[in-house]
């Protein structure tokens, strides 16, 4: 326990000298030492150097081998598979991205692997050395089944015996998450979501979903399904049916990326940006947000994407008012492309609506973690799991 507790706080804190240590944890200073030893011994710990410019003779520094381990993370998405490996400190080593357009079923292990080697390279490690590897993908593994649910846009990832050709093709642990819920985990390790038990995270990029913590934990449903919010029936959109073959609900129809560009069109906004959908999306939330004015005014004084701002808005806020009347979170944090857009602007218009249909008053924050979030959790997912193996010095 003392020599956990010692490495989590080397990576807190960064180098540490003995006396230090042996003041964080309580321990006396020859127990510091003989830790510190032992940690060396191990291989988790190394001297970095020396104090400087205090009082009386320097003292060594030490720090967590980054060498120690490595983990890696997958965010799997129809266009591409994005890669990095990070070291066991946390800090990304490679980072490797591998385009996916109209690619066969078939090419699906070879993707994975290429993707993974690809961040292995660039770290200048092996894929033997990789501990762990944690891959995002939209939609959920059904526990029950071992296929992908909810996701039937990405193509080649529905096979019956994909996690098993992974399995086998892969030589360290794999687990599998929702895109959204690795954000989440993302947010409440390194971004707004810090120090809070119970949160939901909104997500709008390619496609609209939520991910639910409570009590501090992830909740997935019974068939993983929990957070698949874009399949939400709502006031405002046509009641869309078999929702899984249409890949799409209500909710999806009233504020997901493609109905950014319907309702910019109908609100008379002209020279549409092009792209794939979300780009779209956000580029119009972008410019709607600029123009609503610095005070957030917006409305009708902000014209077409003043009243293209308030519009989405309220279709946010429609939906995230049936979460917040079944789960009553403290924070509902805002985050991906489309929303993380619009900033403060949209998230006070969201606020307000929010205000206005649902009784609690969860507090609305914009994402901390903005660049590949759904890549950094999957990360310090992957690295909790390593940590706790590789630290592990009673074994």
């Amino acid at each position: 326990m003392n020599d956990r507790a010692a490495l989590d706080l080397l990576l807190e804190h960064g180098p540490l000298t003995r006396s230090r240590i042996g003041k964080l944890t309580g321990l006396s200073k020859p127990t510091a030492s003989q830790l510190l030893a032992r940690l060396e011994a191990a291989g988790l710990v190394v001297a970095t150097g020396v104090t400087e410019g205090r009082p009386g003779p320097n003292a060594r520094l030490y720090a967590v081998d980054a060498r120690a381990a490595y983990a890696a993370g997958l965010d799997v998405n129809p266009r591409r598979v994005r890669a990095a490996v990070a070291d066991v400190t946390g800090a990304v080593a490679g980072e490797y991205e591998l385009a996916t357009p109209g690619k066969a079923a078939g090419d699906v292990v070879r993707q994975v692997t290429e993707a993974l080697d690809g961040a292995v390279k660039a770290a200048g490690i092996t894929r033997g050395e990789v501990h762990r590897l944690v891959i995002g993908t939209p939609g959920a593994f059904d526990p029950s089944t071992g296929r992908l649910r909810y996701a039937s846009h990405l193509p080649g990832w529905h096979s019956p015996t994909l996690l098993d050709e992974l399995a086998a093709a892969l030589p360290m642990p794999v687990e599998y998450e929702n895109d959204v819920n690795l954000v989440a985990v993302a947010e409440q390790r390194l971004g707004a979501a810090r120090g809070h038990g119970d949160f939901v995270l909104l997500w709008n990029e390619e496609g609209l979903g939520a991910a639910l913590v409570l009590g501090g934990r992830l909740h997935r449903g019974f068939t993983g399904g929990a957070g698949e919010v874009g399949f939400l029936p709502v006031p405002g959109a046509p009641l869309v049916r078999r929702v899984t073959r249409a890949n799409s609900g209500g909710f999806q129809e009233l504020a997901g990326a493609r109905a950014l560009a319907r309702m910019a069109r109908e609100y008379g906004v002209e020279d549409l940006p092009r792209g794939e959908p979300a780009e779209v999306a956000a580029e119009l939330v972008r410019r709607a947000a600029e123009a609503g004015g610095a005070d957030g005014s917006g409305g009708a004084a902000g014209g077409p994407y003043g009243r293209l701002l308030d519009a989405f808005a309220t279709g946010l806020a429609t939906g995230l008012a049936s979460l917040v009347a079944v789960l009553d979170p403290e924070l509902v944090v805002l985050s991906g492309e489309v929303i993380v857009a619009g900033g403060e602007a949209l998230r006070e218009r969201v606020e307000a609506e929010l205000g206005e249909l649902a009784a609690s008053r969860p507090r609305l924050v914009v994402g901390g973690v903005q660049r590949h979030p759904v890549l950094r959790g999957a990360l310090e997912s992957a690295l909790a799991a390593t940590r706790d193996e590789v630290f592990d010095t009673s074994r």
